[in-house]
């Protein structure tokens, strides 16, 4: 099989051919239809999160993905070959970028009819990371403001709608296209960061999405109200600094969850848009690599099973 993969930290990725992998017991081999990349993909890539994440070369990139059963491992149950599934693989396992690729089946959540694979594909990651930012750790409520950091990224694109859901008002930063697309979104404010100083726009803010870190995490703390909560997915905050803010602050480390999952995965088929940059077949993987690294996509890259 076809796969897309890197032989060392640094080192370009290329697409390989490889045997494909075989299920052991727990796991299921799911043939993959769509998988996306993510900016963890990229940071795994440069060797950023090696202390987080050590990879065993050569490695798979890749998390994400949509698919459907080839094969299930010895004591796995209520799965069968042919089940439409998406899943999310631990970032030092990868292999999603692949035609092939292996699971652990208590990671596994059914894919509704009504959700294609490439759909399917951009959410685990980016859904998963606004759902626990500002839910699990930040505790956002209805009637509450949060600050939603480049809002038309993978993350704060799916943030916005979660956060509009759970009857908060929502602030987001964008550029160029992206304001536009942080409207439709759903954003009651949105705030062009180029040209216009959010510290100066938004104030007595409950909670703050920091998918930026360095000077934006920073300056974030002025516009939190006392008590208020800044969440990154970015850096770890400073503790001390928040606190001589009177403010709490956490760095978010995403989890794979499968309840989590199907969680965010009712919410898309109830209607939240999943943001996708392009989509392109997995031949152009390299190409999709850098545009990922460049930090402008707009949503998520999402491949399909063309190698």
């Amino acid at each position: 099989m076809k796969a897309f993969r890197i032989h060392g930290y640094g080192a370009d990725p290329v697409i390989d051919t490889v045997d494909v992998p075989r299920p052991v017991a727990g796991d299921v081999l799911v043939r993959v239809a769509a998988a996306s990349l993510n900016p963890l993909d990229v940071k795994l890539q440069r060797g950023y999160m090696e202390a987080f994440f050590p990879l065993t070369f050569s490695y798979t990139l890749g998390s994400d993905l949509s698919g459907t059963i080839e094969a299930v491992g010895d004591g796995v149950s209520g799965w069968r070959a042919g089940d439409r599934v998406v899943a999310r693989t631990a970032p030092t396992s990868g292999g999603a970028l692949a035609e092939f690729a292996v699971v652990p089946a208590d990671q596994l959540v059914r894919l509704p009819d009504t959700i294609s694979f490439e759909r399917a594909a951009g959410i685990p990651t980016a859904a998963g990371t606004a759902w626990q930012a500002l839910f699990e750790v930040a505790g956002l409520g209805a009637g509450q403001t949060v600050l939603i950091h480049a809002g038309a990224g993978g993350v704060g694109s799916f943030a916005i709608q979660f956060a509009r859901q759970a009857g908060a008002r929502v602030a987001a930063t964008a550029s160029g296209d992206g304001i536009a697309i942080a409207e439709r979104l759903g954003a009651d404010l949105v705030i062009d960061y180029r040209n216009q100083d959010f510290t100066k726009r938004v104030s007595d803010v409950d909670v703050v999405l920091d998918t930026i870190g360095g000077d934006t995490q920073a300056r974030s703390y002025e516009v939190l109200r006392a008590g208020g909560f800044l969440a990154s997915i970015a850096a770890p905050p400073d503790g001390a600094f928040a606190k001589a803010h009177g403010v709490e602050a956490a760095f978010v480390f995403h989890s794979s969850d499968a309840v989590r999952l199907a969680a965010v995965m009712d919410k898309v088929a109830a209607g939240v848009e999943v943001l996708v940059d392009r989509t392109v077949p997995g031949r152009d993987a390299v190409a999709a690599f850098h545009h990922q690294a460049s930090g402008r996509a707009r949503g998520k890259i999402v491949l399909t099973n063309g190698w």
